[in-house]
């Protein structure tokens, strides 16, 4: 690389580097639970970050690792395959150092989160068929003599799962003065694997007895891949943004992964309702399959009588999916129908039992 080239990186690296340095830790909240149940669930505020999602983490990590790779220098064309989320923080990176960015993403992905892309300055290239995503944001970045950030493959190995304030180890920093400082469980989702490969890694590394438990949405090939079942053949793209894949993604580390839960999307949806109505403002779809998963062993914990903590992400705000799981024609048309989970979950939240559907 020329001493040109360098000097340019070295001041993009200072400058994503100051990003982080500005932006406050994300806030640990304790979601508020029935007296005497002695079990505490925590939502780590993923949504308060300067693009609004869990996956701003992940794009200033991916840009780090791209930069001092060599692969992104100055003028350098920036692409993604995206199903939204990390498309709006990658174009915030670009846009910050000066760089074009191109997002692929399937044609269902909410316009709410295309209009946040554009809004950064980042332009989007909608696929009838999300498998080809891929391939089609490599095609583009090889055109151009560009850089395909590919979050599938680099999620995991761009973070330092050991440390380095990522997303673990804040949480148990944040969770040193309370009750249960060390959870019995921490929940969450799959879209590349990354954060369920930094938070797994991290949990051994520290010798701590906390399990990790992985929520998938349907249509999702990482649960029955972990399983060690066939994943079925044709599925299409995760009504649940920013979760569940088609494929099992290369930074998905199953080994890592102590317990995963199917989480039907109409429950996904009710949780998400029924989170918005506890705090006051909506949340993501997600969000709302995390809440399933950590309300379920919660009750697990209850009924055993084992006292814990849980924690999980509340990924992103709802704002970006006014269109779809908050639009009651959106639902409709989708055949989804929140009510029965909602009264469910609600049940569960007064008694502290889990109900199978």
């Amino acid at each position: 690389m020329s001493a040109v080239d360098r000097t340019w990186v070295d001041a993009a690296v200072r400058e994503v580097e100051a990003d982080a340095n500005r932006s406050a830790d994300t806030h640990l909240m304790p979601l508020r639970m029935p007296a005497g149940w002695q079990v505490s669930i925590y939502l780590k505020d993923e949504s308060t970050h300067p693009t609004g999602s869990l996956k701003h983490r992940l794009a200033r990590s991916l840009f780090l690792y791209a930069l001092c790779n060599g692969q992104i220098v100055e003028g350098t064309t920036i692409v993604e395959a995206s199903s939204g989320s990390t498309a709006v923080s990658e174009a915030y990176f670009a846009r910050m150092l000066g760089l074009p960015f191109i997002a692929v993403m399937p044609r269902s992905t909410s316009a709410e989160k295309i209009a946040l892309i554009e809004r950064e300055g980042g332009a989007c290239l909608l696929v009838d068929d999300a498998s080809t995503v891929y391939a089609v944001a490599r095609e583009i970045a090889d055109e151009r003599g560009g850089c395909y950030l590919d979050q599938f493959t680099n999620a995991e190995r761009a973070t330092d799962w050991r440390g380095n304030n990522n997303i673990a180890e804040s949480i148990f920093e944040q969770l040193a003065f309370e009750a249960h400082p060390i959870p019995a469980w921490v929940v969450v989702g799959a879209g590349t694997g990354g954060t369920s490969a930094t938070i797994g890694r991290f949990l051994r590394y520290r010798h701590h007895a906390t399990r990790l438990c992985v929520v998938d949405p349907e249509n999702s090939a990482f649960l029955p891949s972990w399983s060690g079942e066939a994943v079925p053949a044709g599925l299409i793209s995760s009504r649940i943004e920013g979760i569940g894949r088609p494929r099992v993604e290369p930074s998905f580390q199953p080994g890592v992964v102590d317990r995963m839960i199917a989480v039907p999307d109409a429950a996904s949806i009710a949780a998400a309702h029924l989170l918005s109505k506890m705090l006051g403002r909506r949340v993501g779809g997600s969000t709302g399959t995390n809440l399933v998963g950590a309300l379920r062993l919660a009750c697990e914990l209850r009924e055993t009588g084992t006292p814990g903590s849980i924690v999980t992400l509340l990924c992103d705000g709802g704002e970006r999916y006014a269109g779809t799981y908050y639009d009651e024609q959106w639902l409709a048309a989708q055949g989804l129908d929140p009510a029965p989970w909602r009264a469910r979950l609600q049940d569960a939240l007064i008694t502290g039992s889990w109900t199978e559907a």
